[in-house]
């Protein structure tokens, strides 16, 4: 499978975490920080912006791919989102700033085996 097609396939199953499926209440947002294996998605919120991340292993190195996008609008059904893409060295951190001043914080594992919020930036239960 191609990098852009394993991409829109991994997104498209993020999305339907990211809104419940069909019956989800429209204030039940799914967050998921990790850690997650290469493919698996990590789905935050940052400020008023969605965030949806995975990463592939190559050559010891994180490459990841984080889609940021609006909460969707109730009215007009609509979403906006940008696609950042960078690779991480193992327990490099990436920072994803929203609009609002809040950060989020997206961390290549040991061996770039795992990409994770960090404990420590994680929101509170």
């Amino acid at each position: 499978m191609s990098n852009r097609n394993q991409f829109l396939c991994v997104v498209a199953t993020a999305l339907v975490l990211v809104t419940g499926g069909i019956e989800a209440r429209a204030d039940e947002l799914i967050e998921h920080s990790g850690p997650v294996a290469a493919n698996d998605p990590i789905i935050e919120t940052v400020g008023n912006k969605r965030v949806i991340a995975f990463f592939q292993r190559e050559n010891g190195r994180c490459d990841v791919s984080a889609v940021v996008f609006e909460k969707t609008d109730a009215d007009t059904g609509k979403t906006a989102a940008a696609r950042v893409r960078v690779s991480l060295r193992p327990h490099e951190i990436v920072y994803i700033d929203s609009p609002d001043n809040q950060t989020l914080r997206l961390q290549c594992g040991s061996n770039a085996t795992t990409l994770e919020v960090p404990e420590t930036w994680r929101h509170p239960a």
